[in-house]
C-alpha cells in the first residue's frame, strides 16, 4: 500500500467532513471531486458508502444552518457578506435569487449543483423566513442527491480512480503538488472572473436622497425596477417600471428614449442593475445611474413605495 493511498484512507473520511464544510460555507475548494474519489475507494471496500453519506451530508448541514441562522438574523443584508466571500460572479444576479423567490425552500434540493448558489440560498430562505423544519427538510435532500451522486459516480468510475491514483503514486510527493497547483490554477481562475465582473460594475451611482429630492422637485426620470417579479411584491419606488431579462421592451421601442435612468435592484453592489445599466447604454441610453443601496436603502431612508400594478 504506497504512502498516498494509506494517507487518503486514514484521513478520508475526515477529508471529506472538511472539505464539504469549508465548501459550503463559501470557501472556493470545490468538494465534489473529494466525493467521487471516496466514493471511488468505497467501491474497493475501502470504505463504508453509507458512512461517507452521512458524514457529507452532516457537514453539509451544519454550514448551511449556519448562513441561514445568520439571514433570520441579519435579513438581506447577509447577502452582501456572501457576494464579497465568494469568488463566482454569478451568486449575486437577479436570476439566482428569483429562483429561490419562485420556487421557495424547494430550491435547497438542487442548490448545490448550481454554483454560487449553495450558500445563498441557505441565507435567503433565514431572510425569508422559511420555517427550520421546511429548511432543514429540504436542504438534507438536497445534501443527500448532491452527495449521493457524486459517491454513486466515483463507484461507476472506481477503476479510472484507481488509475489516477496510480499515477500519482508514480509521481510521488510531486503528484500532491501537481493537484495543489491544479487548485491554485482553479481558485486563481474563479478569483479574476470576479475581480473582472466587479469591475464591470463600476460606474457613477445616484444615492437614494438625490434620487428623492427629484421626484419631490418635479423631475421625471425613467426609473428601472430589475428586480424578479416575484421580488417586487412589497412595492416599487414610485412611478417605477419593470423590465423582462430579455429587454424585450426597450427592443420593441414602448420605452422611449430618456435623459435620465435611474436602475434599482435588491443586490449587493447593486451588480444586478449595472449589469442592466450597461446594457442600456449600449442601446443608446445616454445617462443611466444604478440607484445606490437599490431598494433596501430606499426603505431605509423612510420613503414610501408604490404598490404592484
Amino acid at each position: 500500500m504506497s504512502w498516498l493511498l494509506q494517507m487518503i484512507e486514514q484521513y478520508g473520511i475526515v477529508a471529506v467532513f472538511a472539505n464539504v464544510l469549508v465548501e459550503q460555507a463559501g470557501a472556493p475548494i470545490p468538494a465534489y471531486p473529494t466525493l467521487v474519489l471516496t466514493g471511488a475507494l468505497a467501491a474497493d471496500g475501502r470504505y463504508a458508502t453509507s458512512t461517507l453519506l452521512l458524514v457529507a451530508v452532516l457537514a453539509a448541514l451544519i454550514a448551511d444552518t449556519g448562513w441561514y441562522l445568520a439571514g433570520r438574523r441579519y435579513g438581506r443584508g447577509i447577502l452582501a457578506l456572501l457576494c464579497r466571500l465568494s469568488l463566482s460572479a454569478d451568486s449575486c444576479v437577479r436570476q439566482t435569487e428569483g429562483a429561490f423567490v419562485r420556487w421557495g425552500a424547494a430550491s435547497l434540493m438542487v442548490a448545490k449543483f448550481i454554483p454560487g448558489f449553495a450558500s445563498l440560498a441557505s441565507a435567503l430562505a433565514g431572510a425569508t423566513g422559511t420555517g427550520t423544519l421546511a429548511f432543514l427538510l429540504f436542504d438534507a435532500i438536497g445534501a443527500t442527491i448532491w452527495a449521493g451522486s457524486a459517491l454513486y459516480l466515483g463507484t461507476l468510475f472506481s477503476s479510472t480512480v484507481d488509475d489516477l491514483l496510480r499515477v500519482l503514486e508514480q509521481l510521488g510527493r510531486g503528484g500532491l503538488v501537481l493537484l495543489a497547483l491544479g487548485l491554485a490554477v482553479f481558485v486563481a481562475g474563479k478569483w479574476w472572473q470576479r475581480y473582472r465582473f466587479m469591475r464591470s460594475l463600476r460606474m457613477a451611482r445616484i444615492s437614494v436622497d438625490e434620487l428623492y429630492a427629484m421626484l419631490q422637485q418635479g423631475e421625471k426620470p425613467l426609473v428601472v425596477d430589475v428586480r424578479a417579479p416575484q421580488s417586487q411584491v412589497e412595492g416599487r419606488i414610485p412611478g417605477a417600471i419593470t423590465v423582462g431579462p430579455d429587454f424585450s421592451e426597450f427592443v420593441a421601442g414602448d420605452i422611449p428614449l430618456a435623459d435620465e435612468v435611474i436602475v434599482y435592484c435588491a443586490c449587493p453592489n447593486e451588480a444586478s442593475a449595472a449589469l442592466v445599466a450597461r446594457e442600456l447604454l449600449k442601446r443608446g441610453y445616454t445617462r443611466v445611474r444604478p440607484l445606490q443601496g437599490g431598494i433596501d436603502a430606499w426603505r431605509e431612508a423612510g420613503y414610501a413605495t408604490d404598490g404592484t400594478h
